[in-house]
Parts: structure tokens; C-alpha cells; sequence
């Protein structure tokens, strides 16, 4: 064999053999950990708090807990003044009750991510246990509604349904059922359309959905029996108002209340 042939084979043997060595001697590197953040969405919420969940808005929290949202966001910013209520993610909390004068939990976001469905959980950090807020009147049992409108119920109150359907022509009034306080006029719940939410106190809410337009604005007054909107189709399939109560944010049959 000749001799330059001779040295190219015995380099290649030697290095072959030096890569099988470092092969077998060096540890293989484990993959990276993943954290699981979506872990902080399972964790129960302190007393007066509400941790975020999938699709939620704050609208909708305010409302399945018998609150205003503007009192709600005006809570959140007391005790963190870079809260904004267009900014939520999974695992969040959320102050759904009056701080009153007691000294308010700090809560921080740790970063700020726009409420989509595939936004990653979020844990805030609660340095403080919140202590319980002021004792809120209540009403008296058994408050007297009037019909919102007048027309044929066609879809009842279920676990599903939160309310009554009643049917109606575009344009129809809807009235306010008792005296209140307009808490929300707008159109960003999913599902309910242009809607008004009334305050009667702070126990009971009203709500009237799908309206083609809305006659209030968030803050105003209202007597038993004011027009309040015009009965529409929005985000629904027929012209119709969907009605619901709610008794310290659960919803609750409003036929026995009516009359």
C-alpha cells in the first residue's frame, strides 16, 4: 500500500475511533421543561376575588356576579393602577367586591396579555390576604317586576337559557322592569347583542338583550316602566328580547316575579 495512502487511512481510523469515545463518554442533555402555566387558571380565588377562566370578559364576570362593570374596573385600578379591563388572561384575578375603607390586597400582573382563547394562563401575586368588604344592603325579599314587554314566551328559563325569551316585532319598547340604575348599555357580551344591564340594588339585576337600539347610557336613572330600548334580532335569529334576573349574580327564573 503505498505510503500516502497508508497515512490517510490510519487519520480517518484514529479520528473515528476518537468521536466513538467522546460519543459513549458525554451525558445525553435532557430536553427543556415546559411549565405548565395554565396551573394557576385550577387555583381556587381568595374571598372577594375571581380568577379568570377561558373565554370570559369582564363584562360577563361583573354581570354572573351581580356587579356593575364600571365598579368592578374602578375596584381593579385602585388596587392596581395599571389594570385594564380589555387586557385579562386565564389564571388572572379579578376584585369582584367593594374594597370599602379596608386596606386593599395588592394584586400585580406579572405581564400584560390581550383576553384571546389561546392566551396563556397569567398568575398575579397576592401580597396581602384581602380583608372582607363592608356588609352591602340587601332588598327585601320578593321584588315586584313589570313586563318588559308584552308578547309570547318562547324559550324558558333553564341552566342554559339564564332567562326568558319573549317574541316581538323590531322597534317594539322594551321597558325597564322596576327602578334602577343603568350599569351597562353596550354590545360586548357574546351571545346577548346590543344589551342593557339595570341595577335595582344590591341584590337584583335585570338584563334585556338583542335590542336593535338602546335608548340609555351607562349611569343613568330609570323608573319602573321607562322605555329603555327597541326590541331587535342582534346576535339572535329572530326579533325577540331575551330577559333575565339576577339575584346576587345568579340567575334565577324571572317569572315569579313578574306581574
Amino acid at each position: 500500500m503505498p505510503l500516502t495512502l497508508l497515512k490517510t487511512f490510519l487519520i480517518a481510523l484514529i479520528t473515528t475511533s476518537l468521536m466513538l469515545v467522546v460519543g459513549c463518554s458525554t451525558p445525553r442533555t435532557k430536553p427543556a421543561s415546559v411549565t405548565d402555566r395554565t396551573g394557576a387558571a385550577s387555583k381556587p380565588a381568595p374571598p372577594g376575588y375571581y380568577r379568570v377562566k377561558r373565554g370570559d370578559t369582564l363584562a360577563r364576570i361583573a354581570l354572573d356576579n351581580g356587579q356593575a362593570p364600571r365598579d368592578v374596573t374602578q375596584w381593579n385600578k385602585a388596587v392596581n393602577p395599571s389594570f385594564n379591563p380589555n387586557v385579562i388572561a386565564v389564571g388572572d384575578l379579578i376584585l369582584i367586591k367593594a374594597p370599602g375603607d379596608t386596606k386593599p390586597a395588592r394584586v400585580a400582573q406579572k405581564k400584560a396579555v390581550t383576553d384571546k382563547p389561546d392566551s396563556p394562563a397569567l398568575v398575579q401575586s397576592q401580597t396581602s390576604t384581602p380583608e372582607p368588604a363592608k356588609s352591602e344592603v340587601v332588598a327585601e325579599p320578593g321584588i315586584r317586576l313589570s313586563w318588559p314587554v308584552k308578547g309570547k314566551i318562547t324559550g324558558e328559563f333553564s341552566e342554559a337559557n339564564k332567562g326568558i325569551d319573549i317574541a316581538g316585532k323590531v322597534g317594539e319598547p322594551v321597558l325597564s322592569a322596576s327602578d334602577g340604575k343603568v350599569v351597562y348599555a353596550g354590545n360586548s357580551l357574546r351571545g346577548y347583542g346590543n344589551l342593557v344591564i339595570v341595577k335595582h340594588d344590591n341584590t337584583y339585576l335585570t338584563a334585556y338583550a338583542h335590542n336593535s337600539k338602546l335608548l340609555v347610557k351607562e349611569g343613568d336613572a330609570v323608573r319602573k316602566g321607562q322605555k329603555i330600548a327597541e326590541i331587535g334580532d342582534t346576535d339572535a335569529t329572530s326579533a325577540k328580547l331575551h330577559f333575565e334576573l339576577r339575584v346576587n349574580g345568579k340567575p334565577v327564573n324571572p317569572t315569579p316575579y313578574l306581574q
